[in-house]
């Protein structure tokens, strides 16, 4: 018998469970990083990652709106009706500053599951008044939730970076050739 990835969460989610009924985990069961990583995959944004070709064509479509707004907004100026080519250009290579901060965004919210789930210590507030407590997990609750961080978040995290990288490269480059281009 072989488990796929989402069988083997499934059982893990399942032990999860069981384990925080018997330790009796003070943590409120909202700000536990197993169910924190639970929220994050459900919600519609964050789930994005997941897969990367999923990931790739949201930021493409993201781009390519920005890219038409900024056509728009920049065609009223004067000083680009000169030059088409730069106002297209420019246009390009600005409006990769919305998928920029969509997957800047979208790292620092996983990045934030991960050091939750890979820590030895669970801080935590019981009533929301900055009362703040710390928790030591159990080893057991440690492996299990060092298995998630290491099978589901740290891919998503990978991901991100790679397609981080080339989107900045690619505006770098559209930095560098407006810098040393006169056109």
């Amino acid at each position: 018998m072989t488990l796929n990835r989402s069988g083997v969460m499934e059982i893990i989610l399942y032990f999860h469970n069981i384990l925080m009924n018997e330790s009796k985990c003070p943590v409120p069961r909202e700000q536990q990083p197993t169910n924190e990583f639970i929220e994050l995959s459900k919600s519609k944004i964050f789930s994005w990652p997941k897969t990367k070709k999923s990931l790739i064509n949201i930021l493409l479509k993201f781009w390519l709106g920005a890219f038409i707004l900024f056509i728009v907004i920049s065609s009223g100026s004067v000083y680009f009706k000169t030059s088409t080519l730069r106002y297209v250009l420019l246009s390009f290579f600005s409006s990769l500053s919305i998928p920029l901060l969509i997957s800047i965004r979208l790292y620092l919210g996983w990045n934030h599951i991960f050091k939750r789930l890979i820590s030895e210590k669970v801080e935590y507030e019981e009533s929301g008044w900055y009362d703040g407590q710390v928790w030591e997990k159990p080893l057991v609750l440690k492996e299990k939730e060092s298995l998630i961080a290491s099978l589901e978040v740290k891919p998503i995290l990978k991901n991100l970076i790679q397609i981080f990288s080339i989107i900045s490269v690619f505006a770098m480059s559209g930095i560098l050739l407006f810098q040393y281009n006169n056109f």
